[in-house]
Formats: structure tokens, sequence, C-alpha cells
């Protein structure tokens, strides 16, 4: 197992890609990791949020707000999914101040050992934070080829792309695709 003993966090809110994310709790799952999904639980103990495709229910129960430095340096890996997590996650109560989830974003790029996995629709949780992605080569939906470019990114046309601790990939349907090139680079 290729994974054991590593921790793969996993960013969610309500739309998920379900296919995308019960392929990443198999498959890392299967190498050995253990796969953790975080989100802004509003004092809530755990939160319900009904996938795209199928209105599927999932219950998540750990929140990324608050975390110290040590647990957030426990990850090895974190991962913005496709479908609409990311445009929920951008949401913010004071609009002078950055989004929890961005502030979060921002804090796991500051470690380099944490593989940072950004796939589809993903990268609009770093909209507001553009220089976490200003200069390095990526590749996201085509949807978001403009927003990519605007922040400053090197848009790749490929389906995963690599930039040092940054991995992209394409789309939802590439999720496959992305989880090999993380499984790779975390063995």
């Amino acid at each position: 197992m290729k994974l054991q003993g590593k921790k793969i966090a996993i960013l969610m809110e309500a739309d998920w890609y379900e296919p995308e994310i019960w392929y990443y709790r198999l498959r890392f799952a299967e190498e050995g990791a253990e796969v953790h999904l975080l989100t802004r639980l509003w004092g809530q103990s755990s939160l319900s949020f009904k996938g795209h495709e199928y209105q599927v229910p999932i219950e998540v129960n750990r929140s990324f707000e608050g975390m110290d430095d040590d647990t957030l340096r426990s990850y090895s890996a974190l991962i913005v999914p496709a479908g609409m997590v990311a445009d929920r996650l951008r949401y913010t109560e004071d609009i002078n101040r950055l989004p929890p989830a961005v502030e979060f974003l921002k804090r796991a790029f500051g470690e380099r050992s944490i593989i940072k996995g950004i796939i589809c629709h993903g990268l609009w949780l770093a909209a507001s934070a553009p220089e976490l992605v200003r200069g390095r080569r990526l590749v996201v939906h085509n949807n978001l080829l403009g927003d990519a470019r605007n922040m400053g990114a090197v848009y790749v046309d490929e389906d995963v792309v690599v930039d040092d601790d940054l991995v992209t990939g394409r789309s939802g349907g590439h999720c496959h695709l992305f989880a090999r090139r993380i499984i790779e680079l975390l063995s």
C-alpha cells in the first residue's frame, strides 16, 4: 500500500460530483491513505450535502475552521474537487475579508510538503487569492480558461498538470488520472 500512514483532505460542500468523490474515497483508501472530508460546519457537529448528479447525500463532520498548523501539516494532500464545491466555499459574510475556505487554502499553499490538488471548477476557490496560482502551470475545465489566465496562471492543454506541489486536473471525469498522479507523487 503506497500511501500507508498518509492522510488526504478533500474539501466538501453542496453540489459535489458523486463519481469523483466516490472514486477518491475508494482509490486513496485502497492505497492505505486515510481520507478526511472537510468543510465549514457553521457551528454544527456535522452537515449533509447533496451531490450534483444524483442528489446523493454525504455527511461531513470535520471542519477546516480553527485547524491548527500541526493538524494541517498532518495532511499529505488537500484536494479542491470539481462540481460547485469551490463556488459554495467562496462565501464570506464580510466582503472585506477572504472567505474562511480561501484562508485555509492559502495556509495549505504555504506548506510545500502538502500536495495541493485542484480539479475542474475547483480553481474558483483560488479566485480571491490569485497569487496562489500566478505564474504556475495548470489545467482547468474549459469554462474556466479565462479565469485561469486572468489569475496569471499558465494554462497547459493536458488532462493533468503537475507544477511542483500543485496538481491540477481538467474535469471531474479525469479524476482517475488526477488521483493517479497524486498517488505517484505521495509514494
